[in-house]
Order: structure tokens, then sequence, then C-alpha cells
């Protein structure tokens, strides 16, 4: 899968989580790719464009351990349930050493959580993660860091 592949199905994932939680489940999505140890946004969508890359590091939070952590496979992923603010909720592997971040800046994943509607908003993001099984995004030297604003 490319860059452009994994974003058409990203924002479907996205718009339909939302559909099903009537409400912005994660407004913040971003592909990062840290091969080699190499930190590089491949894409971002979401409210800050700047802050993003400039907070990363902290904003990995209580990801930070598992995020590296080997036992995690493509498509495999990993909520963070008490992650507040810009801090992230949740990563997805979409190929070897690239990761997808979600985040919902206004309020925490325990409260996404609480939502009855949150069972059902899961159903596409389990979906994305078996499409990323059978077709894991590759890191090419064509794949260059970009930013959009908005989802």
């Amino acid at each position: 899968m490319t860059v452009d592949e994994a974003l058409r199905h990203i924002k479907k994932c996205a718009d339909q989580m939302n559909d099903r939680y009537d409400k912005v489940v994660f407004d913040e999505w971003a592909i990062v790719s840290l091969v080699q140890n190499k930190g590089r946004i491949l894409a971002y969508l979401g409210p800050r464009n700047d802050d993003f890359l400039k907070n990363f590091a902290n904003d990995l939070g209580a990801l930070r351990a598992e995020l590296v952590n080997a036992k995690y496979h493509v498509g495999d992923f990993e909520f963070a349930r008490h992650a507040v603010g810009t801090g992230f909720e949740v990563f997805m592997v979409l190929g070897d050493g690239i990761y997808l971040i979600c985040n919902n800046t206004r309020v925490s994943m325990n409260d996404i959580a609480k939502d009855p509607r949150w069972l059902n908003a899961q159903v596409p993001f389990a979906e994305l993660s078996e499409q990323v099984r059978t077709n894991p995004l590759t890191a090419s030297s064509d794949n260059t860091a970009f930013f959009k604003k908005g989802s």
C-alpha cells in the first residue's frame, strides 16, 4: 500500500467512525515513519500542523514504550486509555516501522469509551486494521512528509 492509498482508507475509516459515534472520534490522524530511528511524518490530517511535529515526543506519552515494542505486528494497535489533551490515544502498525497515530485533542480515550456508541464506532477501525494486515504500507524514498489541515 502507498501513503495515498493508506490515506484514502484512513479518511473512509474516520468518516465511518464519526458517523457511528455521531461526533468526531479522533480529530488527528498521522502516518509516521520511525524507520532506522529517524522520525518522519508521511501524512497528517488534523488541526495542529506545526505543533504536531514539535510536540511529537511529549505527546507519545504512555504509548512510547508500546510503540517500540517488538510484540506488535502489522495491523496490531494499542490504546492509551488515560491520555489527555494532545497526548496520543492510539497507534496502529501500518508497516515495518510505520505507524498510524490517532488522537482526540479535546477528550481522553477513557471519555470516548464511556459513550455506548463507541462499541459500534470501533468496527471501521478494526476493518482498517484487517486491510492493513493484508496490504501493509511500505516506506519508499518517494514518500515525502506533507501536512493537511482538517480531515
